[in-house]
């Protein structure tokens, strides 16, 4: 076996989303088909600057598929403005920090909530959901905790979610230092290693 780089990793992005038994969720039982990408944070640049090229490629290719894009951090973003809070919390994160501010507005961007947003969102044709936005939601927001109310939301519509860290098909681990939580129902999207028989 052979580590993929980065970029051989994201090149083998397009083909496997195009693929019919990954937007039919077709082969893989009875789970609900969440995929996640997982990624070294340092290249969080690179795979945001990749994400609108795979995003363009997707809705273009001949076979033209309708994905939303989902950003967490956007839509907390969004969740504030909606409720009229977001300057005093740009505010609040100023003077008084992070903390301060993760404590101030957790009741407002709660799970529910962002899944409440989020399915407002879906049209109903979606093929494909592509989450982004995870490292930059922390600590306001828990990926697990989004995955795990978003099953009845997207119980037909594949997700990949874009996550700066690691994943091992258990066991989220956010930048490779903080463990969000153990996750068994989402499925490794590209893996960091090449098999060679």
């Amino acid at each position: 076996m052979s580590s993929l780089t980065i970029n051989q990793r994201l090149d083998a992005l397009l083909p496997k989303l195009q693929d019919a038994r990954l937007l039919s969720n077709r082969g893989i039982g009875n789970e609900i088909g969440f995929y996640i990408f997982d990624y070294d944070a340092e290249y969080e640049p690179l795979v945001q600057q990749y994400v609108e090229h795979l995003k363009s490629q997707l809705i273009s290719s001949p076979s033209r598929i309708i994905l939303l894009e989902i950003d967490l951090y956007k839509t907390i973003l969004d969740i504030l403005e909606e409720r009229g809070v977001l300057k005093r919390a740009f505010e609040l994160e100023s003077t008084k920090g992070n903390a301060a501010l993760a404590k101030t507005i957790a009741p407002l961007v709660r799970p529910d909530q962002v899944i409440a947003y989020i399915n407002k969102k879906l049209r109903g044709d979606e093929q494909l959901v592509i989450m982004t936005g995870v490292g930059a939601s922390w600590p306001l927001l828990r990926s697990h905790s989004v995955l795990n109310n978003l099953h009845p939301v997207l119980d037909k519509i594949p997700l990949v979610m874009f996550f700066p860290g690691s994943y091992d098909g258990h066991e989220l681990r956010l930048f490779d230092t903080f463990k969000d939580d153990n996750y068994y129902r989402a499925f490794p999207l590209i893996p960091h290693q090449e098999h060679h028989l």
